[in-house]
């Protein structure tokens, strides 16, 4: 990245900043005195400075939130060591977070007053009130983890200085998150799962995109090259953003809106007016890519441009405040009698399942859905670009790989996750198919491999995704998990560590446990799938022999596994899946034994599958060492075989040469004992 030192920094990202707050506000405020959500409560009323501050300081944490995000996620893609592009940023993301961590707080004192009705006061019966909040209540525990996630992110930022660091603060950015994502007003209700995923989602989408912007704008300089690589750059952050807001906003509306009516509701009406303005948002973003950034400077005007979409982003934004503030129209669940399902899981028993209904139910997740859909995606536009350069790629990969994402799809959002919470049988099925079914197909795929050769290599010491994924593979801690015996090892033993641990209950009654359940069963199998048959880089393979032993060693414990569920009489989670009240299927026990049973047989077809792909590289491996040797002997006109020949007959008279030693000794020997025995008859 170009050395030039900045100009104007500290005024573009005041003014950058001040065109989105200000939009913000006028969209909060308009949001909400258009839908009613500050009119003065009958009861317990906070005031007008709760009803009209909150929402508006609550956008303030949004804002800045948002670029802290997007400095770090420049900082990491976009910026070098030891420039100056880094440094700036990470001094934005630094101060913004600063701002996260303090007008989070508020927020949280100012959502006490709100939720309680009562007035801001220095008793002690406040403050005891306010801990009590904080300590004891979710809704002040999550908003006090964003906060002390932002004060985490602040201290961080302004004390590292290289782009690796800033890759681990950016994580915990993210991850700061997920307390909003999960104390949004619709993560309680039905649908808890698509609310609390389309929120996160959407969080991460905005932040990227608009304190990206706000980023970009902050760090241009004189030099008109380096301001179009960072402009590029966070275009192609961008164009994902966007398509992940788009997406979890669909999501949301979903859960939120039962029917096309409620469109026309006061809630409905504010999504359709934030929705335009993404809309145009993202028109913008097109125009951008296709006619001003392929050229070689950026157009005249460009930074106005770039005014006005920070101008729409943060009116959006504001509208979005407005919204988490007014309560979604009515969505006709009747919660007066609520069955044992309803008050463990929030949803309805489903119906009993049959045959057909493991591919007509379904209860999307997504997560899943964005990672598979961004996975295929990906994927062929590598082999687009292979295949338009000249270069081949096995067809067969590219069938293995998008058949392990329609598998995923389908586990994650089809018929299993409908019904895994209500049957241990299926949440085996499932936990089966992730940890084995899933990763066999993903491993041929060769993603890395696919990114090394479809990526264009940077040479300016910035990194892009090619560069980090790179990175990743070969770090000391990747190579130590992905070693065929912790892998192994790793895989085997998560299926104690996992049943009979706490960590059941928490993947199964709680929606982000749920989330790392799969994250962690598909990881864990894909390192282990990848140890034996993988061609993307990873450690030195161990021979085949050993690859196989391995093999039959953890699928042995498999077995063993599921046979202690089979002949056990202990219900696992019995306050759980003995207390859903179903009236259709098998007894919990009887359920949880045919889980055991799952866990012995499902495992033998990919294993079986596994140990042919193991066998037939061992085979092939073999025949391109004698491939090699035969080359080799061609080229060299068959010294080599002349050489080996000669080395045999060597050894050969070397070993007829010390048999006729050892001849002559034993002769020499026995005479030597006859001479003695002739002397003594003498």
């Amino acid at each position: 990245m170009p050395q030039t030192p900045p100009i104007r920094s500290p005024r573009n990202l005041v003014i950058a900043g001040s065109i989105s707050l200000a939009l913000l506000v006028l969209g909060a405020v308009a949001g909400l005195a258009f839908s009613g959500a500050a009119a003065p409560l009958l009861l317990a009323d906070p005031g007008p400075i709760v009803r009209w501050g909150l929402p508006v300081l609550r956008g303030l944490t949004d804002i800045s939130t948002a670029v802290t995000i997007g400095s770090l996620a420049m900082a990491v893609f976009a910026s070098a060591n030891g420039s100056w592009q880094l440094r700036r940023l990470l001094d934005i993301a630094g101060g913004s977070a600063a701002l996260w961590a303090i007008s989070g707080a508020v927020t949280t004192v100012m959502t006490y007053l709100s939720v309680t009705g009562t007035g801001f006061s220095a008793a002690k019966s406040f403050g005891d009130g306010l801990w009590l909040f904080i300590s004891g209540i979710q809704l002040g525990q999550n908003l006090a983890l964003n906060v002390a996630a932002g004060a985490l992110v602040a201290l961080l930022a302004f004390t590292i200085n290289r782009v690796v660091p800033a890759l681990f603060v950016m994580a915990l950015a993210f991850i700061g998150l997920i307390p909003l994502a999960i104390s949004g007003h619709a993560a309680g209700t039905q649908g808890h799962a698509m609310a609390v995923n389309s929120l996160g989602l959407h969080l991460v989408g905005v932040s990227v995109w608009v304190g990206g912007l706000i980023a970009t704008t902050a760090v241009r300089s004189k030099d008109q090259a380096s301001n179009l690589i960072l402009a590029r750059r966070y275009s192609d952050l961008a164009l994902f953003a966007y398509i992940v807001v788009a997406a979890s906003g669909i999501g949301a509306a979903t859960v939120r809106l039962s029917s096309w009516n409620q469109l026309f509701t006061a809630y409905g009406e504010l999504i359709l007016a934030k929705s335009a303005i993404l809309l145009i948002v993202g028109a913008m973003g097109a125009y951008y890519r296709r006619r001003l950034l392929p050229k070689a400077g950026l157009a005249k005007g460009f930074w106005s441009l770039v005014g006005l979409e920070l101008g729409l982003m943060g009116l959006a934004m504001g509208l979005a405040t407005a919204l988490a503030h007014t309560a979604p129209p009515a969505n006709n669940v009747d919660l007066s009698n609520p069955t044992p399902a309803q008050i463990l899981t929030g949803e309805k028993l489903p119906p009993e399942l049959t045959a057909a209904r493991w591919l007509t139910e379904w209860k999307p997740d997504l997560i899943w859905l964005t990672v598979a859909g961004f996975g295929v995606a990906l994927y062929l536009i590598g082999v687009w670009r292979l295949h338009r350069r000249g270069d081949a790629w096995n067809p067969a990969r590219t069938l293995s790989w998008i058949s392990g994402m329609v598998l995923l799809t389908w586990i994650t959002s089809g018929a299993m996750n409908v019904y895994e919470e209500y049957l241990f049988s299926v949440h085996m099925i499932a936990h089966m198919m992730l940890t084995m079914a899933v990763p066999l197909l993903l491993v041929p795929g060769a993603p890395v491999t696919l990114l090394s050769r479809a990526v264009v290599k940077r040479d300016d010491q910035t990194n892009g995704v090619r560069e980090w994924v790179l990175w990743a593979v070969h770090t000391p801690y990747a190579r130590f998990v992905s070693h065929p015996l912790v892998a192994a090892l790793n895989f085997a033993s998560s299926l104690v560590v996992f049943y009979y641990t706490p960590l059941f209950s928490f993947a199964t009654r709680n929606h982000i446990g749920h989330e790392w359940m799969v994250v962690h069963f598909v990881i864990t199998g894909y390192l282990f799938v990848q140890a034996l048959v993988g061609i993307d880089p990873g450690p030195k393979p161990m021979n085949y022999p050993v690859r196989l032993m391995i093999l039959l060693g953890t699928l042995t414990f498999h077995a063993l596994f599921g046979l202690s569920l089979m002949m056990g009489d202990g219900l696992l989670l019995a306050d759980w899946f003995g207390a859903m009240g179903r009236t259709w299927g098998q007894t919990p026990i009887a359920d949880q034994q045919n889980g055991g049973a799952i866990a012995w047989g499902i495992g033998e077809f990919p294993a079986a599958f596994l140990t042919i792909m193991v066998s037939v590289q061992w085979a092939n491996s073999d025949a391109r060492e004698a491939k090699r040797k035969d080359r080799a002997s061609d080229r060299s006109g068959g010294a080599d075989l002349e050489a080996y020949n000669q080395m045999l007959a060597a050894n050969a008279a070397a070993r007829q040469a010390a048999e006729a030693r050892r001849a002559a000794e034993f002769d020499a020997r026995g005479t030597e004992k006859e001479r003695i025995y002739d002397a003594g008859e003498n």
